[in-house]
């Protein structure tokens, strides 16, 4: 999987839970969040004011290990 602009939430806590500690040091508390199983990561960075490519370089880099 790659994360993208487009990527639910909920489906990369789920399928990536080592990306938690990624989302908790952006200020995002998605794990606890209920809207996060409908939320793409596009939303939630503009709701949250985070730059949505920074986000997503974050994630993918804990994907590639």
């Amino acid at each position: 999987m790659v994360i993208s602009k487009y990527s639910l939430i909920g489906a990369i806590l789920q399928y990536h839970p080592e990306t938690i500690e990624v989302f908790n040091e952006m200020g995002l508390s998605c794990a606890r969040c209920p809207s996060s199983a409908r939320e793409t990561l596009e939303q939630a960075c503009n709701v949250h004011g985070i730059d949505l490519d920074t986000a997503i370089g974050k994630l993918n880099s804990v994907l590639a290990g």
